[in-house]
């Protein structure tokens, strides 16, 4: 296991230090920005001057962002479970029926 990297990161003009695996440094820079550019664009699209709000609303949007794709995921592995439960029924049905006739 790596040794733990420290790192500050700025979000809403406020630093945050964090500790946290070296193979993640690139991931948690990525979200920075990402978090970054959604709270520039609350402020400038709602005119909204205080960064506290412009957080709250970025991270209601990320949430719901997440939970979106968790649920659009959920429906996809369900029907996947499906589609193979159905090949395997179908596989089931064959070899018992071979069996009635032999």
């Amino acid at each position: 296991m790596s040794e733990p990297l420290k790192i500050k990161v700025n979000i809403a003009n406020r630093s945050y230090p964090l500790t946290i695996d070296r193979k993640d440094e690139e991931q948690v820079r990525k979200a920075v920005v990402i978090i970054r550019q959604a709270v520039d664009r609350f402020e400038e699209k709602y005119a909204v001057s205080d960064k506290q709000d412009a957080l709250a609303m970025t991270a209601l949007q990320m949430a719901n962002q997440m939970l979106s794709k968790t649920n659009d995921d959920s429906s996809k592995d369900s029907d996947a479970v499906l589609d193979r439960l159905r090949t395997m029924e179908s596989q089931l049905d064959a070899v018992l029926s071979s069996n009635i006739e032999s």
